[in-house]
This record gives structure tokens, C-alpha cells and sequence, in this order.
């Protein structure tokens, strides 16, 4: 447990941690950390080395805290996989699936951010889409089952138009047909997953069942009819009219009554002239008849076509045998066409009445969807009964499906009425509530008659105007006849406001004129300014505009104030930019400047610094002084290309013309002359040998007694010139900034490498390589140096302890945890002798001590922590 006496125990945590807590350095704890994470430990004690190394170093705990946040991101992805594993175990054991559930569930596991790569999730998901996979092949299969029923009953009916020698060809084949069909539907409905399938495919199935089965066996006994009439004269005829008049022209002639052969009829043979104009009529009479058919059947019309198709057969057996073979081709293919859209139009209707009902009945079913309201109840129905009116106008009607289906919308209907009841009480509710509201904004505007708190009346306004947006639905009669009154009543409350806005916005307008004088006064009066604003301020406390309105009379306003500005400052910066001699000279060595620290050299950074204060120092006498800072920036400027020219590869023939050019350049300089020292008359001793008295020194601009006393005297201040302009000022100070921040990570820099120089001699042990006496800084001398490198030559001595404490001490850093006990003694050692130099003052020894000392990487880090503080002295 996180709160065993072992936990809060320091020591024992750095002992399970590997010394992480005794570590000294952040980036050592911060790895002794990570390799302990890697034994992967328990959530107690690493919930309790993270409470107390968040205190301690927070870097170091950082490591820490990405465990814990991975360790809880796991456990809450673990319980997420139950969850979701539950939820799809539940959903595979229903004994119906719905598709619509099995998508959801994967869209929402991870909108969750469920792990659906882990198992069991991944098999669990796999699993749902092989079923939705199986669900989806099934209601496919059953379409196109449904279609192929559809194309063998119009193979069945063709036949009916043929020959009967073709019909009994055809027989066997098409009653395999049949089976085959009915057999893939029956292993349709054994398959496992057919439970699962949308509602509609069922019955669609069934049906195309019934109709192809009921196609077939009128087909069948038809056939069987017709073979029975051919075999006995004396059967029936079938009633296929093709088949009948074929059987008639089978049996021949009727006999006589008699019982005497009928005597034969003899007619006279037509002419060729008369049998041209018959078959031209037949011609005339069918085509007319066929071209009505055909344009009936392009555009989908059914009963049309069937009226169409049966004049045409009118005509046929009147004109038949006169026609040519290839018009009565065309006639038999328009008629077989009619034929088929008739039977297809007839069972289509059939089929959409069908649906229609189904979804009827299933709107007042226990399958009734809950979420369904009154509203789209009301639709539902509405679109339902447009669409059988549909049906109806394409073909025959089936007042049977039509009394279920009438039966069904009325029971329906009864959510509707049940809706439309609760939306006029809800109707009747808002309305009052909207004339609650009406005479409330009455009473008010007769309470605020006296006010004069336009911000607050506005405020309420506005609420008001909510209150009645946010009112509710009304219908478009009830909302026509409150919204007059609610305007009148929120007109009379408003109208004390807008005639005080009316009046505001006249003062503002004033206002505006009196801005507009202001910025057209040559002289621009500040005083005037300020008054004329805080008059505005008032105005637009006191009264309340229209966001837009006040945005736009307040752009007017300021403008020509804004314009006064900027001619003023325009003005300011066209006298600014006439740069003096002066300002020029400043402006180059700051440019100098700049280019000196893009160098990163020390030494002409320094010079371009000297040769900045040289050019700000131009006061009493700016000529001399002038060309003095001029020559150094020059030589600055030299300097920096120089730089440039050697990293280029330009060679020492440039660098030695530059230099000469530079030294040419400072000797044309003019010598500075050197101030002359003042005659002041001293009394002292004038014998001969005895040197004379000497004024001490004195302050410039100081006064040394009272005026009108003797001896009194007053020197004045450096003159210091001309003031400089606001580019120059502003030049100069940025360029020293950047000189000064460049300046000091050299030094930082130098100071890192020196440090690591007398590391790597210690652990090489190499007094040459120690850095030089400059290069340490002002608190080594050459003697504290040669200390140093006979330490390091002689052979490596045992640990100097103390002398690490003591320099630890002088440097004031931290000692490691397990040295505190020996610091704090050595503290108390020290308390007691009071004669003897302290750390800080010994601190050269101290060091030659522990450099004679061998080399360990943890000493190393402590005399780096200390060397870093030290050699800044």
C-alpha cells in the first residue's frame, strides 16, 4: 500500500530507484528513473516515488508521470474492451440482427476510443461484418430472384403466343426453370442469417412465389388442354387463342347436318388490280393501327396500350392474310410487347400495393418505431395515400388490398388526432403566454414614465424582445393576430429611448462639428482635445446608440482629431530625419556595431563598442572627436570584413592590405588634443627642495565653498553637445544592448570550454593541458596555475574528501545527500578556528588537492558544479 512506513521512507525509495533521489544532476535522477521504469514495478511504489519526486524535480518526475498516464490510459481502454465486448456478444446472440445495430456499434466503439485492434474486440468486429456481409448477399440474392421470376413468367407468356409445337419444345425446359428457381428460394430461407434480413424481403420472395407458381400452372394445364384437343375431336379448346385456331385448322371442316358432304362454295378469283388495293388497305388499316400501339408502348402506358393492342388484333383478323411477311413480323413483335407490359404493369401494381400496405400495417404494428411523432406520423401517412393514388392511375385497382390498406391508415391516424389534440393545448398555453407578456411590457412602460436610466430601459427592451422570440410555436393565424399587438406595445415602450437617441445623436453631431474645427486649427490644443473627448465619454454613458450607430458617428469623430495627429507627427518625424553630423556618425557606428557581434570575435566587438562611445562623446569640440569616432569605425568596419575575407579564403595578402589601409586611415586622424590642466593658485611650502602642495582632486561641477568666499570656485559640467535625434538614440542603445548580451554568451561560452579543459586534464592528467592564467580569469593567478599543473604531474594520490567539501562550501552549491552529515561537521570544524582562512580565501589549494586526487566520474560532476561557480569570480 502507498501509505506503508516503507513508501514514505526516502531512503528506501532511492534504494529501490538506484540512487535516483542521492543523484545530483536532474538528468542523472531523470535516467536512473528510466531504467528503473524498465523492471516494469508496481503501481504502489511508483505512484509513491512520483508524490515525492514531483517535489524535489519536476523534470525528473516528468518520466514518471508519462508511466502513470500510460498505466491509466490502459486501464481505461480495458475497461472500454469489456464494455464493448459485452455489447457485441449481445448483439451476436439476438436471433435478429439489425444492420443499422451492428454498424453503430463499430461507429461508436470508436467514437469511445475503444481498441478495436486488440482481441477479443478485432475477432468480435470481424465477426459483425462477416454477418452484415452475409445479411447484405442474402437481400441481393433475394432481389435478383425476384427479378428472375418476373423474366421466366414473361417467357411463359411469350410462349402462349407461339405455335404449339413450340409451347411442347419448351415445356420441359421451362419446368426445370421453374424448379431451379424454386429451389435457390427455399435455400434462401434455410440460411442462417435469414432471420436477420430486412422485413420486406420475405413477402416479396413469398410473392414472387405465388405469381410465378400461379403463371406456370395456367401455362401447364393450358398445354395439357391443348394436347388432349388435338388427340380427341370432340375436347374443348384451350383457351389460348393461338393454339385454339390452330387445333380448328388440325381438325378441318365441320360436317353437314345432313350428314351429307357440304357442298363448296365456289368464289370467283379476284384480279390483280383488286388484290393490289386489298392488300394496300390491310397495309394502311394495320399500320395505323401498329404505330398507335408502338408510340403507346415507348411512352409506358398501360391501360392505353392494352386498348391500342386490342384494335390492332381487330384489324389483324380482318387484313391478316393481305399483309406482306415483314409488316406481320412487326405486328406479332408489338403485340407480344403489349402483352408483356400489360401482365408486368398489372403484377407491378400489384407488388408496390403490396409494399405500401406492409408499411401501413407496420405503422400500427408492435414493431411501431417510438421515436415517430404526431408530425411525421401526419406525413407518413400523407405520402403513403399520394403513392397508392399513384398506383392506381397506372393500373387495374385491388379494392381488397385497398380495404386493408384504408384500415390500416385510419388506425394510424389515431397517433395523428392524439398529436394535433396536445399541440392545440400547447397552442392555447403560449398564446396565453405571449399575452402574459404583452401586458407586462404595458406595466412597465407605464413604471418607467419618469426614468431617465436609458441603459437600463434598453437592457430590458432587449429582454422583452427575447422573451418573445424564445416564446415558442404559434400557428400562422394565432401569431398573425398577436403580432400587431405586441408591436404596439413594445413600439410605446421604446419610444421614450429613441427620442432621447434622437436627441444624443444631435449632440454627438455637435460634437463631431467642433472636432472638425479643432483638426482644422493651425495649432493643435491638446487641453481642447481631452475636454472635447471626455464630453463624448459622457454622452456615450448616458445614452445607449445601436452598436453600428455609435461604431460609425465615433469613426467621425476621431477623424479629424486622428488627422491633426499624424500631420503633427509627420511634421516630428520630417525634423527628425534632417540627421545631423552627429546623429549620421552614431547611426554608423551603431551599423558597426552590429556587424561586430555578427562576427562573434571578442576583441572587435570591444572595438566597435569604444569607437560608439567615441561618437556620442562629440559635445564641446565635435570636429576632432568626430573624426576620432569616424576612424574607429572604420577600423571596426575593417575589422569585421577582415573577418568575413578570412572565412571567405581571401588569403593574408587581404588581410595585410586592410590592416594597412585601416592604419593609414588612424594615422590622417587628427591627434585629440589633451585638455590643459587648469592654473589655480596654492599656497605652500616654496622653499628650495621641497616639492609644492597639489589640489586633490575634484569632482567636475562641483562646488568647493560658498560663492563671494575666498577659495571658492565652481567648475562646470562637460559639455555634451548637440541631443541626439530619436533614430540615432534609439539605434545606438539597441546596438549596445545586442553588444552586451553578445558579449556575455562569449564569455559563457569561454567559460564552459575552460571548465571542460580542466576536467579532461585532471582525467588525462596533464598539466599542459590546463588552460593559461588568462583564460581562468582574474581569480587564478600564475602561482595558483603552477599549483595546479605539479598536482597534475605527480602521480594520483588518494581522495582529497575534504578539500571537495571545502570547495563546495567556498562555491556555496549543494553537496550530494549522502555528504551532508560530513559538510555540516566540517562547518562546525571550521566555526571553531577562528584565525585560520576560510574556504572561500583557500580555495587554490583546496583545488590542487583534488586534482592531484584520481579521477572519478562522481567527484568529476561536483568539481564541474563547483569550477561553474568559481571561475565566474
Amino acid at each position: 500500500m502507498t501509505n506503508s512506513p516503507s513508501f514514505a521512507d526516502i531512503s528506501f525509495l532511492d534504494e529501490i530507484t538506484g540512487g535516483a533521489f542521492a543523484a545530483t544532476t536532474s538528468h542523472d535522477r531523470a535516467a536512473l528513473l528510466r531504467d528503473w521504469l524498465a523492471t516494469e514495478p508496481a503501481l504502489d511504489p511508483l505512484q509513491a516515488v512520483y508524490r515525492e519526486m514531483a517535489t524535489r524535480d519536476k523534470g525528473a518526475a516528468k518520466v514518471l508521470k508519462e508511466r502513470l498516464e500510460e498505466l491509466r490510459r490502459h486501464r481505461e481502454q480495458d475497461a472500454l474492451l469489456a464494455e464493448w465486448v459485452t455489447r457485441a456478444e449481445r448483439l451476436l446472440q439476438v436471433p435478429r440482427l439489425n444492420i443499422a445495430d451492428a454498424l453503430a456499434w463499430q461507429r461508436d466503439a470508436a467514437k469511445a476510443g475503444a481498441p478495436l485492434s486488440r482481441e477479443p474486440l478485432a475477432s468480435l468486429k470481424n465477426r459483425l461484418t462477416e454477418m452484415v456481409r452475409r445479411i447484405e448477399d442474402l437481400q441481393h440474392q433475394a432481389m435478383v430472384q425476384r427479378e428472375a421470376a418476373v423474366l421466366l413468367a414473361q417467357r411463359i407468356e411469350v410462349l402462349s403466343t407461339k405455335p404449339l409445337q413450340e409451347a411442347r419444345a419448351s415445356r420441359a425446359t421451362l419446368h426445370l426453370d421453374v424448379q431451379a428457381w424454386a429451389d435457390q428460394a427455399n435455400l434462401l430461407k434455410t440460411d442462417g442469417v435469414w432471420p436477420s434480413v430486412d422485413l420486406k424481403f420475405p413477402p416479396m420472395l413469398e410473392a414472387s412465389h405465388t405469381q410465378l407458381q400461379a403463371v406456370w400452372h395456367g401455362f401447364d394445364a393450358a398445354l395439357q388442354q391443348a394436347d388432349k384437343a388435338v388427340q380427341q375431336a370432340d375436347a374443348p379448346l384451350p383457351p389460348v387463342p393461338v393454339w385454339a385456331d390452330e387445333i380448328r385448322a388440325l381438325r378441318g371442316p365441320l360436317p353437314s347436318p345432313a350428314g351429307q358432304p357440304a357442298a363448296k362454295s365456289i368464289k370467283p378469283r379476284p384480279d390483280a388490280a383488286e388484290r393490289q388495293a386489298q392488300r394496300e388497305l390491310a397495309t394502311r388499316t394495320v399500320l395505323q393501327e401498329l404505330e398507335s400501339l408502338e408510340k403507346q408502348l415507348s411512352e409506358g402506358h398501360g391501360k392505353a396500350s392494352a386498348g391500342a393492342a386490342s384494335a390492332l388484333r381487330s384489324a389483324l383478323k380482318t387484313h391478316g392474310r393481305h399483309l406482306d411477311p415483314g409488316l406481320d413480323a412487326r405486328v406479332h413483335q408489338a403485340l407480344t410487347s403489349a402483352g408483356e407490359m400489360e401482365g408486368w404493369q398489372r403484377w407491378r401494381a400489384d407488388q408496390l400495393r403490396q409494399d405500401l400496405l406492409t408499411k401501413a400495417q407496420a405503422l400500427v404494428g408492435p414493431d411501431k418505431s417510438p421515436a415517430m411523432g404526431g408530425r411525421k406520423m401526419q406525413e407518413t401517412l400523407r405520402q403513403l395515400r399520394e403513392a397508392w393514388k399513384q398506383t392506381d392511375q397506372g393500373g387495374l385497382p385491388n379494392h381488397a388490398l385497398w380495404k386493408a390498406f384504408d384500415a390500416a391508415c385510419t388506425e394510424a391516424f389515431k397517433t395523428v388526432q392524439a398529436w394535433l389534440d396536445q399541440m392545440k393545448q400547447q397552442t392555447a398555453a403560449q398564446k396565453d403566454q405571449r399575452m402574459q407578456l404583452i401586458d407586462e411590457v404595458k406595466s412597465w412602460t407605464a413604471a418607467q414614465a419618469e426614468s431617465s436610466d436609458w441603459r437600463a430601459q434598453l437592457r430590458d427592451i432587449h429582454q422583452f424582445s427575447e422573451r418573445w422570440r424564445g416564446a415558442g410555436h404559434l400557428s400562422e393565424k394565432a401569431y398573425a393576430e398577436l403580432q400587431p399587438q405586441w408591436k404596439a406595445a413594445i413600439h410605446a415602450a421604446a419610444s421614450r429611448l429613441e427620442a432621447a437617441q434622437k436627441e444624443s445623436i444631435q449632440r454627438r453631431h455637435a460634437l463631431i462639428e467642433e472636432a472638425k474645427a479643432l483638426g482644422a486649427a493651425p495649432q493643435m490644443r491638446i487641453d481642447a482635445v481631452k475636454n472635447l473627448q471626455q464630453r463624448w465619454q459622457l454622452e456615450a454613458q448616458a445614452v445607449p446608440l445601436d452598436r453600428k450607430t455609435e461604431q460609425k458617428l465615433w469613426e467621425v469623430f476621431r477623424k479629424p482629431i486622428d488627422e491633426a495627429f499624424q500631420r503633427k507627427g509627420s511634421a516630428r518625424v520630417q525634423a527628425e530625419a534632417q540627421l545631423s553630423a552627429r546623429d549620421k556618425a552614431v547611426l554608423d557606428a551603431s551599423k558597426a556595431l552590429d556587424a561586430a557581434n555578427a562576427s562573434g570575435d571578442a576583441g572587435q566587438i570591444r572595438a566597435a563598442m569604444a569607437a560608439l562611445d567615441d561618437a556620442l562623446k562629440a559635445q564641446a569640440n565635435p570636429a576632432a572627436p568626430l573624426q576620432v569616432g569616424q576612424t574607429r569605425v572604420a577600423m571596426a568596419e575593417t575589422a569585421t570584413s577582415q573577418a568575413a575575407a578570412n572565412e571567405a579564403g581571401q588569403g593574408p595578402a587581404a588581410e595585410g592590405s586592410e590592416l594597412a589601409t585601416g592604419a593609414a586611415e588612424a594615422a590622417q586622424a587628427p591627434a585629440v588634443a589633451k585638455p590643459t590642466r587648469p592654473v589655480v593658485a596654492v599656497r605652500g611650502d616654496d622653499r628650495p627642495g621641497q616639492k609644492k602642495t597639489e589640489l586633490p582632486a575634484r569632482q567636475p561641477g562641483r562646488r568647493e565653498g560658498r560663492p563671494g568666499e575666498r577659495g571658492g570656485r565652481f567648475e562646470p559640467r562637460e559639455d555634451r553637445g548637440p541631443r541626439l535625434g530619436d533614430a540615432a538614440f534609439r539605434a545606438q542603445r539597441e546596438a549596445r544592448e545586442r553588444a552586451e548580451l553578445a558579449l556575455r554568451k562569449l564569455a559563457a561560452q569561454a567559460h564552459g570550454e575552460t571548465v571542460t579543459q580542466i576536467l579532461l586534464a585532471w582525467k588525462d592528467r596533464q598539466g599542459e593541458a590546463l588552460p593559461s592564467a588568462q583564460d581562468l580569469g582574474k581569480g587564478v593567478n600564475a602561482a595558483t596555475r603552477q599549483s595546479w599543473v605539479l598536482a597534475l604531474e605527480q602521480p594520483a594520490q588518494a581522495a582529497a574528501a575534504q578539500s571537495l567539501l571545502r570547495l563546495e562550501m567556498a562555491a556555496e552549491v549543494p553537496s550530494p545527500a549522502e555528504h551532508l552529515s560530513e559538510r555540516r561537521a566540517l562547518q562546525l570544524q571550521l566555526l571553531t578556528r577562528r584565525n585560520e582562512a576560510g574556504p572561500a580565501e583557500t580555495w587554490g589549494q583546496d583545488m590542487a588537492r583534488v586534482l592531484a586526487s584520481a579521477h572519478d566520474e562522481a567527484t568529476a560532476r561536483r568539481l564541474q558544479n563547483v569550477l561553474k561557480s568559481l571561475l565566474r569570480r
